[in-house]
């Protein structure tokens, strides 16, 4: 027998005793029950022995053999060492899905504006984005690489500054046009202020009270406003002139320079304690695809 037909039989064969059945075999396999009866049987004319006892009592059901039982445990970790030998295969390929992890409002604010470059540089890397603020197990949920806000400590993972950025008060013209011009930090008083609760308690998280103090204003009520937890929605809350956004240049770069934000006080300069950074496996470092993309992303940032 050859050996593509002995691996899809023994296949088939995992499949049909795991269901008691070859229609069902043949449905998880996408093939016919004709199909795999044909192949289970090919395995079982090599073997010269069953692997089912076949019953037909108003519905065909199969029953392991007692040598096919004892088998099956090895058969089953040989086809997952397989399946993972093949991904390995792939993942070193310049082709193929490259799974990126990164939040929300970066995916919308910052990569998604600019992804088209990449994927017109290499049309056949598939991306495949997963947003979260959670943490993410990147072994077990196959995640190739990411981009991360925080101090640069992830555990298991290789950390590679991307982009600092810079903390300032923003709004929209229209706000401006009917409010009047802000004159002074201390006149943040008559507005709305808009809060970013994304990561709400995180150390060094910029937030409205850090800012004030850096620009020497006291005794304000910062605390009162519209509070939010997605740094995208706080900035487009400010495009819609609800208020006074305390933006990060990263995430509020190309709104100001599209106009559709302006940038209050410039003279006044807070940089922020955390920054975005490039994480990945260090033994995935290697790899066609996640080498690609991560030189993109300095590019991208160094573009800036």
């Amino acid at each position: 027998m050859k050996t593509p037909v002995y691996l899809n039989a023994l296949r088939a064969f995992e499949a049909s005793a795991r269901h008691q059945s070859f229609s069902a075999a043949a449905q998880e396999l996408n093939v016919t029950p004709a199909a795999v009866g044909q192949l289970v049987r090919s395995l079982e004319d090599w073997l010269g022995s069953p692997l089912f006892h076949r019953f037909n009592t108003g519905r065909a059901r199969l029953v392991v053999t007692d040598a096919a039982l004892r088998a099956l445990p090895d058969i089953r970790a040989g086809l997952d060492k397989l399946s993972l030998g093949l991904d390995i295969l792939r993942e070193g390929s310049s082709s193929g899905l490259l799974t990126v992890t990164v939040s929300p409002a970066f995916a919308a604010k910052w990569l998604l504006p600019r992804i088209e470059r990449f994927q017109a540089s290499w049309p056949e890397t598939d991306v495949r984005l997963d947003t979260s603020l959670k943490p993410v197990d990147f072994a077990a949920q196959r995640i190739d690489i990411g981009v991360r806000y925080g101090a640069g400590i992830w555990p298991g993972l290789v950390a590679e500054k991307l982009m600092e950025e810079e903390i300032y008060p923003v709004c929209s013209p229209a706000l401006l046009h009917k409010q009047g011009v802000l004159h002074s930090p201390a006149e943040l008083a008559n507005v709305t202020l808009l809060h970013d609760l994304s990561m709400d308690g995180h150390a060094g998280f910029p937030t409205w009270e850090a800012w004030l103090d850096k620009a020497g204003v006291e005794h304000m009520m910062e605390k009162r406003g519209l509070r939010i937890n997605n740094s995208a929605a706080v900035l487009q809350a400010a495009i819609d002139g609800s208020g006074v956004a305390l933006a990060r240049s990263v995430m509020a770069g190309d709104d100001l320079a599209a106009g559709r934000l302006v940038r209050l006080f410039p003279e006044l300069r807070l940089h922020s304690p955390l920054a975005y950074y490039i994480v990945y496996r260090a033994e995935c470092a290697s790899l066609p695809r996640l080498a690609a993309f991560r030189a993109w992303l300095q590019a991208e940032a160094g573009a800036r």
